[in-house]
């Protein structure tokens, strides 16, 4: 066991994160290479940035006197293979050219050495600031020179102003990257062995995955001992007069006290009550004491960051988290428009500020004026504060919002895929709300009494839609007609619906991402891949309506960590608040207000004492495949049901010696649309993907990545999907919630 680290070392934050190679590369870089950022008469200019696909867009842009390459993602990183952290040596990290890599270097290098000067365009994160300190290191580009160029929009405009104005590399940013990085491998890579030999082979565990799964899993213990409890809703349906106005009255009081406890009739909780009530609303008139109306003023959205676009994409159009961000990266990094040429769409997408700048806000001013009607337009700009309690908001960066707002999703429907149009229209109507004026609801109140029995209905219109008229608003209710004070109402029927309670809803992934974000667990940059991980691994699995529950080994290993990592005394990585720590920490280097090393040597001590512990746990007894009750068809022995890389499947008993298997097929109880004599099941790709098909595949061919719904679309008469709680036509616009139960 690797003693922990008893005292901190100061590394000075100008030598670039104390490793060797980065105090190497300021004081060598001019004589090794003669590679410079400062303007000279020969040669051409050496931007680097991430993505082929953005070295495209920025070559138009920059023209004949720019050379513009692709470093395709990180150039150097620690190897996979070994932990690569020299605990003992002050943490250093050992970095290594990335494999695959080394003709781009040389390539790079060569590029280097002819041109004028070499600007680092990474992207504008912490992320991107490690990646260009490598390039700096590789080319021997020298730190103490503006280097350093962030684009926080693919556009002309702010390309050639950020060429003009270059910076030098945040050395703070990169010490908080490679804090991140290294605790993450400490973690990783000391832990995951734990589990291997006290659990299974292959497991792994991290930071802000055991967290989430540990999420996951209370939520599941929530729902396993919950009792759900009866209660009764008494709706007295009433009318006024012989008109065609009516009321659906809830009963609310008894005797003038309430019924209501968390906003539902809790208190009618047993058949007799519900009867005494009913009787009494049949024995006695409908007399209105109040009809009250009140004007509400609703706010204008915030525009989107990282994390809610990430939710909206998956409530509003069905996106999961990290599809959302590999569509908006290409929206980032640009497309090619008609007359327009390669133009980034949309500012950088993984930010967690609500900032606008003032040329957008103005822009955006001006379309909201010249497209609709005065009232429209609030008299000054809207702006919004930050919203994250637990973690602090890297403001450098903008919202999300489009690069032109004039470019409208109708003018770019012949210019992107109906996936990149879906979301650039989600971003675009957002963005626009955003600076609209206040939506203006009027708020009904009717309450009403029958003997003993206090009655109650709310409605909401719309008097004005200001924003909704881009960004629906959800009202709450529906309009009720004017009665007066005194007003007796006609009972026409009064009826209890018995209904119980119910536990707790699964985390969707927008959800969880939510709850992450709300407890300060976790970045931007990787709530879009917390989910895929934890999947991956075998710990969780969705259900039809695409919530998450941990499968038997998911709940073994949270059981296992929360014994031994979710210590008040010690170490607690599984702790949301522990963890939020951590990321609060992190923002202090990048800060200037600690150093790296110490924040790593704090948590290496603490935790390294709990794995320590750790180690000496009884191993974990895994039970056994679960046998089906049916024979292998090859050599007799039990089919048992197995979990594999792409989820569950039926394989022998037999194993090795015997290899046969088959996938299980889960029935949906819908009929094939194709044949009418299969019915629909679920299956999984081979990149485990889930989508449905025939029970009769091969004899019929039918597939869909959607569940069918069994119904047919009431408005073209096309197959219903369902994907959630919405069931949808793929061929016209209809859509329609349902109520999954489970809310």
């Amino acid at each position: 066991m690797i003693s922990p680290v008893k005292k901190s070392v100061s590394v000075k934050t100008k030598s670039t994160s104390g490793t060797k190679s980065t105090k190497k590369t300021a004081k060598t870089a001019k004589k090794s290479t003669k590679v410079s950022t400062a303007s000279s008469n020969g040669g051409k200019v050496l931007v680097i940035v991430e993505s082929p696909s953005k070295a495209a867009t920025l070559s138009n842009m920059l023209g004949k006197n720019y050379v513009v390459k692709s470093s395709k993602g990180h150039m150097k990183d620690l190897p996979k293979s070994r932990l690569a952290i020299d605990i003992e040596n002050n943490f250093q990290p050992e970095y290594i050219l990335v494999k695959g890599k080394a003709t781009l270097k040389n390539e790079l290098l060569k590029l280097a050495e002819s041109s004028s000067h070499v600007l680092l365009a990474s992207d504008p994160d912490r992320e991107g600031e490690a990646i260009a300190w490598h390039l700096a290191d590789l080319l021997g580009v020298d730190l103490s020179e503006k280097c350093r160029v962030r684009f926080y929009e693919i556009t002309e405009n702010a390309v050639k102003t950020a060429v003009k104005n270059p910076d030098y590399i945040d050395l703070n940013k990169v010490d908080a990257q490679q804090a991140r990085r290294i605790l993450d491998r400490l973690v990783g890579y000391t832990l995951s062995p734990l589990l291997w030999k006290k659990i299974r082979y292959g497991l792994s565990a991290g930071r802000v995955q055991s967290v989430a799964l540990n999420l996951i899993c209370e939520r599941e213990r929530e729902i396993l001992k919950f009792i759900p409890d009866p209660y009764w809703v008494i709706i007295a349906k009433a009318q006024k007069g012989k008109s065609k106005k009516f009321y659906e009255l809830r009963a609310e009081k008894l005797d003038g006290k309430s019924l209501m406890k968390n906003s539902l009739p809790l208190l009618i909780n047993s058949e007799e009550k519900a009867n005494e009530i009913i009787n009494e609303i049949k024995a006695n008139e409908i007399i209105v004491s109040e009809f009250k109306t009140k004007n509400s003023s609703h706010s204008a959205p915030a525009p989107f960051r990282t994390s809610t676009l990430q939710q909206e994409a998956s409530r509003k159009i069905g996106f999961a988290p990290a599809h959302t961000m590999r569509i908006a990266q290409a929206l980032y990094e640009g497309i090619n428009i008609p007359e327009r040429g390669h133009i980034g769409l949309i500012t950088y997408m993984r930010t967690d500020s609500l900032r606008i700048s003032n040329e957008a806000l103005e822009t955006c001013r001006d379309f909201i004026k010249n497209n609709y009607a005065p009232e429209y337009l609030p008299s000054k700009a809207n702006i919004f504060a930050a919203q994250s309690k637990n973690m602090k908001v890297q403001d450098a960066h903008e919202a999300i919002r489009p690069t032109d707002i004039n470019l409208t999703p109708e003018k770019l429907q012949n210019a992107l895929t109906s996936e990149q149009l879906k979301l650039y229209s989600l971003i675009w109507k957002r963005f626009t709300a955003s600076q609209m004026s206040d939506a203006i609801s009027e708020k009904i109140t009717l309450k009403a009494n029958a003997g003993r029995v206090g009655l109650k209905q709310e409605g909401e219109t719309l008097i004005f839609d200001g924003w909704s008229v881009l960004w629906p608003l959800e009202l709450k209710g529906s309009e009720l007609a004017k009665v007066k004070e005194g007003e007796i109402l006609g009972l026409i029927d009064v009826k209890g619906d018995q209904k119980f309670t119910k536990p707790p809803a699964r985390y969707s992934e927008a959800g969880l991402i939510k709850t992450l974000e709300e407890n300060g667990v976790g970045r931007p940059s990787t709530y879009a891949t917390i989910a895929g991980t934890l999947d991956s691994r075998g710990y969780v699995e969705k259900n039809e309506e695409k919530r998450f529950y941990p499968t038997q080994l998911g709940m073994i290993v949270d059981e296992f960590l929360a014994q031994y990592f979710n210590r008040k005394d010690l170490s607690s990585i599984v702790d949301a608040g522990f963890t939020a720590q951590m990321e609060k920490e992190l923002d202090e280097v990048e800060e200037a207000q600690r150093k790296w090393l110490d924040v790593v040597s704090e948590f290496w001590g603490e935790f390294s004492s709990t794995l320590e512990e750790a180690q000496g746990a009884e191993r974990v007894p895994l039970p056994a495949p679960e046998p089906i009750g049916e024979k292998c068809p090859d050599c007799g022995h039990d089919l048992v049901k197995k979990r594999g890389r792409f989820g569950d499947f039926i394989a022998c008993s037999n194993y090795p010696e015997c290899k046969f298997t088959r996938p299980i097929l889960s029935s949906t109880g819908i009929k094939c649309p194709k044949c009418s004599e299969g019915e629909v099941v679920k299956r999984k790709s081979k990149k485990g993907k889930t989508f449905y098909g025939c029970s009769r595949y091969p004899d019929c061919d039918y597939v869909a990545w959607n569940m069918p719904a069994g119904e047919k679309c009431p408005e073209c008469g096309e197959d219903l999907y369902r994907r959630g709680s919405t069931i949808f036509c793929a061929n016209c616009k209809y859509k329609a919630e349902i109520n999954t139960g489970n809310e």
